[in-house]
């Protein structure tokens, strides 16, 4: 499949009508182009708002830049003078734009939001109960060895090793959630949080070495 026909799932096609002048508005504008009124975030997916495909493999610089050039473009004071409508639009655009940058920056969350998009459930999340032994069971001895690592060096030697799994299990869920191959997708996404979550504990133990 061809990065143009991608791209065309990404967004929606059409145009909407503005509240405003009520002429036509690209689905993606932020304003429209004939009245400059802001326009409400409607239905667009996250991949869409940055005109991105829906690709797990995400560049996330050119994303952040989009993200910044759009929240430079919706900052309180450009809507100083503006109606209650326009002011509560830019709002709502605010708050939709950080969520889509939030959920696709990280791996876990944007490979959630992926699966959620084609109705598939992801498991292991906040209340969830995970059942898998294998999984469970190297959790379990990740945390022994942090538990075990007296001084920074070795603690750094996990780091380093967290890291390198983690970076192949997210190239295994981009190959999964690309793939169609859910159930793989749903078992890999929660292993990369929790090679994550080790990760974090393991920075936050060497800062606490560090400030001892």
């Amino acid at each position: 499949m061809t990065a143009a026909s991608e791209q065309s799932k990404s967004n929606p096609s059409g145009d909407k009508t503005c509240w405003s002048c009520k002429g036509p508005v690209a689905a993606v504008a932020l304003f429209c182009d004939t009245c400059g009124a802001i326009q409400a975030p409607g239905q667009l997916d996250h991949f869409a708002r940055f005109d991105i495909p829906r690709d797990f493999n995400v560049d996330i610089d050119a994303v952040e830049a989009q993200y910044l050039k759009q929240q430079q473009a919706l900052h309180p004071d450009r809507f100083a003078t503006k109606s209650a409508r326009e002011k509560s639009l830019s709002q709502q655009q605010a708050a939709s734009l950080n969520d889509a940058f939030e959920t696709l920056k990280n791996p876990v969350s944007r490979a959630e939001y992926m699966m959620r998009m084609n109705g598939v459930e992801p498991e292991g999340g906040e209340g969830q109960t995970v059942n898998d032994p294998a999984l469970l069971m190297e959790a379990m001895e990740m945390r022994e060895a942090l538990d075990d690592a007296g001084d920074r060096a070795a603690i750094d030697a996990i780091i380093r090793d967290v890291r390198k799994m983690a970076r192949d299990c997210e190239k295994e869920v981009a190959t999964a959630i690309n793939g169609g191959a859910y159930d793989a997708a749903r078992k890999l996404t929660t292993r990369l949080r929790y090679l994550l979550k080790m990760a974090q504990e393991a920075r936050a133990k060497k800062a606490r070495l560090a400030a001892a």
